[in-house]
């Protein structure tokens, strides 16, 4: 079996199961939550602030990070399922070689992260544009602005589409694989911050803001190569892991 008809295999198992279209509600309603907080939320002394300037409605848009935790559940799941229902047996069997199969797999959760990524950030940046004009202020955001938000959410996503799937690849346990994320993305980098300070800039949150133009803690580069290193450790690791393992 060819590579590229390996893809698309994995690709069909993405889109004929209901767990795109379940990550997609979940962007919408956030989409949702953020229209509403530019409509009724106002800082401490009642104004709206947060909206004022263009780099604030940029702020409130960046959905890089959002869109990496997501994402990484999403990878995590599609891969860890696999070996709960015994799918991957027969995807296995028919392709010997598994480093062909597990890459294809990443390739599919890559196309499908960075897809979810990207809409999600359309859904965020159409949802505060209409909500705009309930306001006293109006759109200030450049399109070269709202590109590199677009452009920072797809590849945040696609980072953690493979993040999520190389653990649960490597753990397996579809509960395991989603509490590692969860632990991975959420809980163990301000742990980390509060032990080594000078981390702050290189935890997943702060890189997020790096990418989507929202901070320039460390060089836009730098954010990239950190936020691809996130992906690629697990990615690898589950790859390892597989070909030393027995098929179930």
């Amino acid at each position: 079996m060819t590579w590229l008809r390996l893809v698309r295999g994995e690709l069909r198992k993405l889109t004929t199961t209901k767990l795109p279209w379940g990550f997609l509600a979940v962007l919408a309603v956030i989409a949702g939550i953020d229209a509403a907080v530019v409509v009724f939320g106002t800082d401490m002394d009642g104004s709206k602030a947060f909206i004022a300037t263009a780099a604030d409605q940029q702020s409130l848009m960046a959905f890089a990070f959002n869109a990496m935790l997501g994402t990484a559940l999403f990878g995590a799941i599609a891969a860890a399922r696999e070996y709960g229902h015994n799918t991957v047996v027969p995807t296995f069997l028919t392709t010997p070689r598994r480093a062909r199969a597990v890459l294809a797999q990443l390739t599919a959760v890559v196309i499908g992260g960075g897809l979810l990524g990207l809409l999600g950030e359309a859904l965020i940046i159409g949802g505060v544009a209409l909500a705009l004009p309930s306001t006293e202020y109006g759109w200030m955001v450049s399109a070269g602005t709202v590109s590199q938000l677009l452009a920072s959410s797809t590849f945040a996503g696609a980072i953690g589409a493979v993040l999520g799937a190389g653990l649960g690849t490597l753990i397996r346990n579809l509960g395991g694989a989603v509490t590692v994320v969860m632990m991975t993305l959420f809980v163990i980098p301000p742990l980390i911050v509060q032990l080594v300070s000078d981390a702050a800039s290189w935890i997943p949150p702060a890189l997020g803001t790096v990418i989507s133009g929202v901070s320039t803690d460390v060089s836009l580069w730098a954010a990239l190569a950190a936020l691809l290193g996130y992906a690629l450790v697990p990615a690898a690791a589950g790859l390892l892991a597989v070909q030393r393992r027995d098929v179930v």
